[in-house]
């Protein structure tokens, strides 16, 4: 017999996407930039879900709600709306949807910037991984990588056992990752019972849970307030609950994931859904006019109103140093 249970998928919106300046900038963040066949990653990471759940839970942010709230209309969904007034990562902004929700609810917590192909083994993951959050686990999920990616953490695991989780490696660890067969990217999503994941938050970051309560009873139509959310510890979900807990269960899936991190990572996406590219490998983004390439290889001309960029597809991690740079004197060129 069916349980009966809710289930609610609680979409996470904080980050702008330095890798991905100039296109992703603090007023137009990357799961934003319509740039994906019309759409946004967002509006992909709501319609993806849309069948697999019963409520929608944003958390959001001062700068960017007004942006989810146009695709949230774009799509017709209702939900609840949660603006975090300044940004405090993952333990709280998970600890909030978990608190707005009811005890038993089953949430699915997604990044709104991650494009997923392969719908099938998608759903066949969701479904693993509600069951097991229905038996009182805290579910990670796992993507059976398909190359040494030095730009996604690892979870090493041993059927649906987390052995540990690994930070981002350098190239021959990856490899090694890799070779030996039982390691897994991790996606950043998960899934659980909401009373589940607070009594281990409780347990092991009191801190994080007493004040994310505090905030969360008195914020006022989903905003919440600056003063006491300042006091909560900025923390990851990771280092707060999944590195520590005995309730992890890992879903190896073998969806197709990335979390478009990077221009290289922007670039293979496009490439395989027909963006052109010349018989050099270059490519250009964001504009139409005929633009030619002489004598360079692997280069991506990004193109905006206000600053342009021109990289070597292999130097795209680099770019998060220019936009710690311009971030240092203050530039308009990131709003």
């Amino acid at each position: 017999m069916e349980k009966n249970k809710s289930i609610t998928h609680v979409i996470l919106t904080g980050g702008v996407g330095s890798r991905l300046w100039p296109l992703s900038r603090k007023s137009q963040p990357k799961q934003y930039l319509e740039i994906f066949d019309g759409k946004s990653l967002f509006e992909m990471t709501v319609d993806r879900n849309s069948h697999l759940v019963d409520k929608v839970m944003v958390i959001g942010n001062i700068d960017n709600h007004h942006l989810s709230g146009k695709v949230m209309d774009k799509s017709n969904t209702e939900y609840l709306n949660v603006i975090e007034t300044t940004p405090r990562n993952t333990a709280a902004a998970i600890a909030f949807a978990a608190f707005a929700s009811n005890p038993d609810d089953i949430l699915i917590i997604t990044p709104s910037d991650h494009i997923i192909d392969q719908m099938e083994n998608y759903n066949k993951a969701i479904s693993e991984a509600v069951s097991k959050a229905e038996d009182g686990f805290i579910v990670t999920f796992g993507v059976i990588p398909t190359k040494p990616e030095t730009g996604y953490g690892y979870i090493e695991a041993k059927g649906d056992k987390v052995i540990s989780f690994r930070e981002k490696p350098n190239e021959t660890t990856a490899k090694e990752f890799i070779a030996r067969g039982n390691f897994l990217w991790n996606s950043g999503m998960f899934c659980f019972k909401a009373n589940v994941l607070l009594e281990e938050l409780k347990q092991f970051q009191p801190d994080v849970y007493e004040k994310s309560k505090a905030v969360w009873e008195s914020s006022e139509n989903g905003l919440l307030d600056l003063n006491s959310s300042l006091e909560i510890p900025s923390i990851s979900i990771d280092y707060a609950v999944m590195e520590r807990s005995k309730k992890i269960k890992v879903v190896p899936a073998s969806f197709s994931w990335s979390d478009l991190g990077s221009f290289e990572s922007v670039y293979d996406y496009l490439v395989s859904k027909g963006h052109p590219v010349d018989n050099n490998g270059n490519m250009v983004i964001g504009s139409d006019k005929h633009t030619t390439f002489l004598g360079v290889k692997n280069t991506i001309f990004v193109y905006t109103d206000t600053a342009n960029l021109i990289l070597q597809k292999e130097n795209s991690q680099d770019v998060k140093d220019i936009y710690s740079a311009l971030e240092k004197i203050n530039s308009d060129l990131l709003n």
